[in-house]
């Protein structure tokens, strides 16, 4: 396992073409800084494998801005207008799926799981030349693990052997993608010394994780504000 001080230096070997799971659900527990770098380092053509692509100025968003991502596998894509452009236009390919199936599909690919069968999608367009089978009476939908070149995620600790900690929402993805990434970055919030951790605290362990890097800049950004109506007395 590698420390990185420079995100970009902590991509490295990620080329045209490759593909990239990204942690987070929304703009909660995204590697934002791993993002940015990876716009800046402008690699085109990419797979990228997300719960969603951000939103038009932040998150994954950005890669779409500079026309890096080739392909899309999602589960929810309603909260960015470029990314509808470039769908309707031909540019981008998206592969919708259930966000159950998608979290499981990562889980296998994680596990070494080459498939698995779910009722998700049955009946529906998704199902469409697709394999099934009945088991005990009900029609069953044949879905293949996902896997990654390079997974980037993001935890709240990480400590120096690569073991890491996440908060909150941000378990969401990011530890199933650790585990079904090739190479698996992880942006940490916090950097600490092998046994400051819980050993029952740790989420990923270190045998998942190639390469670290502390990023004490996150911006946390809200996807979507909501706020209680006021109510008159």
């Amino acid at each position: 396992m590698d420390i990185y001080e420079d995100a970009k230096e902590a991509l490295a070997g990620i080329g045209d073409g490759a593909t990239i799971m990204a942690g987070g659900f929304g703009l909660v527990g995204i590697p934002e800084n791993l993002i940015i770098a990876l716009r800046d380092l402008g690699a085109k053509d990419l797979t990228v494998i997300s719960n969603n692509c951000g939103v038009d100025d932040w998150g994954l968003g950005l890669l779409l801005q500079n026309r890096q991502i080739k392909k899309m596998i999602a589960s929810y894509v309603g909260e960015n207008k470029e990314f509808e452009r470039q769908y309707l236009s031909g540019e981008l390919e998206v592969e919708l799926v259930p966000q159950g199936t998608l979290a499981e599909r990562i889980r296998a690919g994680g596990a070494g799981i080459p498939a698995f069968y779910t009722r998700a999608g049955v009946g529906t367009p998704i199902a469409e030349k697709r394999e099934t089978r009945i088991f005990d009476g009900k029609e069953y939908l044949l879905e293949t693990a996902l896997s990654a070149d390079f997974s980037l995620v993001k935890a709240w600790r990480g400590d120096k052997v690569g073991n890491l900690q996440y908060r909150q929402t941000a378990r969401n993805f990011n530890p199933m993608m650790a585990a079904a990434g090739r190479i698996t970055i992880a942006e940490v919030e916090e950097l600490v010394e092998v046994g400051a951790m819980d050993a029952n605290q740790v989420h990923s362990p270190s045998i998942y994780v190639q390469r670290i890097i502390e990023c004490t800049n996150s911006e946390k950004r809200i996807e979507r504000r909501t706020v209680r109506k006021e109510v008159s007395a």
